[in-house]
């Protein structure tokens, strides 16, 4: 599909299409009947953000829930079909998709009352890049040139500047963007996180800012009790069409996804947007919550890491056997009771250039197979899969393990962290000792996001530490392509090679089932499983 490059209204309605008719985006629940208290009090299921809340810094679930709502960015996502439309943007126009010129909408206040400018975006941005700040999504300015002068790639050389050559403010409300290459994915890119604005609070106590956060997005800060809640209200001065209708948000942190499905049902909870395997056994969950269920169409995947820094792991022949070890059909259909269906790719259903079957045979159920090219590996001792044991994690990879068990012969044993984010700081520490979960939910609906962050050396989310010249090469020259339909086959080839090298096997994909509460007259979920705030009405 070509794209028109004289005007840039986020993405062209192709896509759009594209996504409803694969059925992506999100799915509603509602009661068709009473009235709406403009005043009242959500609650949603949450788990204790890993970082900083800084939008740049807040790459997993628990932290980007709070952030997605804190902040909102020049871009923002349709629920129903996940189709990028200007939020802030008053326009975005190129005429060779290298060069952006950027207009603002006026008016749009942060939460301390200051405005957001053109200066903001271009702070914020340049910050994020700075390597000497170590934020987690770094790597998504990538595309702006100066990128490697702010970010070089050996993590212990100094970077030559502090600001990226490529931004640049026209004005209080303008400013331009100039790109390594031209690329077909930048529009859709800026809708996600991390390209929010900061205020200049931010800059000058950066300390103070991680305290109390002050966004520009339709919810404010109020509170935080660690492990417990993280407390927010509406902002009156909200400018995007994006508004709530309540006015106290509460995300309650759950270190047990049980014991918030038990308070969904009992009514001290509104909203989860994931239930655990015992409500999903013989489809409970129906006879438990009625027509309060709320189902979308997600855009993620769930995968098995290999980590290359452990010398075993470096054997294709031991990956392709593992990954061929594990029953998928049988797991999704029991353990994961057909809320999950097993997947077979690097990139979701529902995104365009997704193919089935790009993981081959090595994704298939072969036990015969796969014991043979164990055998050559030649790998003696024990196999671990690691994960945080809460979410509804661990029964599915204890599944996993014991299918591997079956298959090779081998012994194999699931390793739990307490919750999520002790998980994830024995992944960003490269401190894992076996294969790892590996989940990945779209930021924003693009092929690039599938790949760029999970597979190209130093990749935002690249918990393999997986590197490829080729692969990086490929979607390099993918990431400056400008013709949509042509960078999607330079993905499509990059996805081929990393099929081949295996750093991590696809398992399954969720077919996404929340819950709301009989005090939701209405609750929609995204394409990112995530609430949309806007839909949530709270009964009178």
């Amino acid at each position: 599909m070509s794209r028109s490059r004289v005007a840039w209204v986020a993405l062209p309605a192709a896509l759009a299409m594209t996504l409803s008719a694969c059925g992506g985006g999100g799915g509603s629940s509602s009661t068709g009947e009473g009235k709406a208290n403009p005043d009242g009090t959500v609650s949603i299921y949450g788990t204790e953000p890993k970082s900083t809340l800084f939008p740049a810094n807040t790459t997993e679930a628990g932290g980007g829930k709070v952030t997605d709502s804190l902040f909102s960015r020049l871009v923002g996502y349709k629920a129903e079909d996940g189709a990028p439309y200007n939020l802030m943007a008053e326009s975005i126009t190129s005429s060779d998709a290298k060069v952006y010129n950027i207009k603002v909408k006026q008016g749009w206040k942060f939460h301390d009352g200051t405005d957001v400018k053109a200066e903001n975006f271009v702070d914020a941005w340049n910050w994020a890049a700075y390597a000497p700040n170590a934020q987690q999504a770094a790597s998504f300015f990538s595309v702006i040139q100066g990128f490697d002068e702010v970010h070089p790639a050996d993590e212990n050389a100094k970077p030559a500047k502090d600001k990226m050559s490529g931004l640049e403010v026209v004005g209080d409300y303008e400013f331009k963007v100039t790109l390594n290459g031209p690329t077909s994915v930048f529009t859709t890119m800026i809708g996600y996180t991390p390209f929010s604005p900061l205020p200049k609070s931010f800059f000058a106590d950066t300390k103070a800012f991680e305290a109390k956060p002050i966004g520009n997005g339709p919810v404010k800060f109020v509170s935080r009790t660690p492990n417990a809640l993280i407390k927010m209200e509406r902002f009156d001065d909200y400018k995007g069409e994006d508004k709530v209708n309540f006015k106290t948000l509460d995300y309650k942190i759950y270190s047990s996804q049980e014991t918030a499905y038990q308070d969904l049902v009992a009514g001290k909870l509104d909203f989860m947007e994931a239930l655990p395997p015992s409500a999903k056994v013989g489809e409970k969950y129906k006879a438990d919550l009625g027509d309060a269920v709320v189902t979308a169409n997600l855009l993620g995947q769930s995968a098995i890491a290999f980590p290359q820094y452990i010398d075993a792991f470096k054997n294709v022949k031991l990956r392709q056997a593992v990954s061929m070890a594990i029953n998928r059909e049988q797991i999704t259909k029991t353990v994961l009771a057909g809320s999950y269906v097993p997947s077979t790719s690097f990139v979701s259903p529902g995104i365009k250039g997704y193919r089935p079957d790009t993981c081959g045979e090595y994704c298939k159920y072969n036990p015969e197979k796969a014991k043979q090219l164990f055998q050559e590996s030649g790998f003696t001792g024990k196999l671990t899969i690691q994960s945080n044991q809460d979410g509804g994690r661990k029964e599915p990879l204890e599944a996993a393990c014991n299918s591997i068990k079956q298959a090779l012969g081998v012994e194999c044993e699931f390793v739990g962290a307490t919750n999520f984010g002790a998980f994830r700081q024995i992944v960003d520490g490269k401190q894992l000792t076996g294969m790892s979960r590996s989940d990945w939910s779209a930021d924003y609906p693009s092929i690039e996001n599938f790949l760029n962050p999970l597979y190209r050396t130093g990749g935002s989310s690249n918990d393999s530490n997986y590197s490829n010249p080729q692969v990086d090469a490929l979607l390099k020259k993918a990431d400056e392509t400008a013709n949509e339909d042509e960078a999607i086959k330079l993905y499509q080839q990059a996805e081929d090679l990393i099929a081949k090298d295996l750093p991590s096997m696809p398992t399954w994909n969720e077919k996404g089932i929340g819950g709301r509460s009989k005090n939701l007259l209405e609750a929609k979920m995204s394409f990112k499983r995530q609430p949309v705030l806007e839909s949530l009405r709270v009964k009178a």
